[in-house]
């Protein structure tokens, strides 16, 4: 029986239930759906452009690093 007893919510687990009840509706729209699928979808190719952007990122880094190691004639500050 002491089960049955209705324990009054804090208001911490009062905010959290809250947060997941709107999680779930969220979570339930068409739109929430299509994200999901169309992030899964794009997600290697977003993850390869990055990979790929901060490589050549790098290498102009590099390359301007030299240019001006160069300049200042091999001084390194």
């Amino acid at each position: 029986m002491s089960e049955l007893v209705n324990k009054t919510e804090t208001k911490a687990e009062r905010i959290a239930r809250r947060h997941r009840e709107r999680d779930e509706k969220m979570k339930a729209t068409t739109g929430y759906k299509v994200w999901s699928v169309i992030f899964t979808i794009f997600y290697p190719f977003i993850a390869v452009f990055t990979f790929l952007f901060s490589g050549i990122l790098a290498a102009f880094s590099a390359i301007s690093r030299a240019f001006a190691w160069v300049i200042s004639g091999g001084k390194s500050h």
